[in-house]
């Protein structure tokens, strides 16, 4: 991948994260199961970490 590919998979990720986060809000709040949502964070968090790593080897 190179940098733009990078900075866009990022951008990408962030706004799926906001989503999700937003979700697991309303869920919570009505009692809902959150469990599934929590572990697409997680997912999302390693793979921005693995990324923003990429990035800045790329510097």
């Amino acid at each position: 991948m190179n940098r733009n590919e990078i900075e866009a998979r990022i951008r990408e990720l962030k706004s799926d994260y906001i989503r999700i986060q937003a979700d697991l809000e309303k869920m919570g709040s009505v009692g809902g199961d959150t469990s599934r949502g929590e572990q697409q964070l997680d997912a999302l968090e390693k793979e921005l970490a693995e990324l923003n790593k990429k990035l800045d080897e790329l510097e």
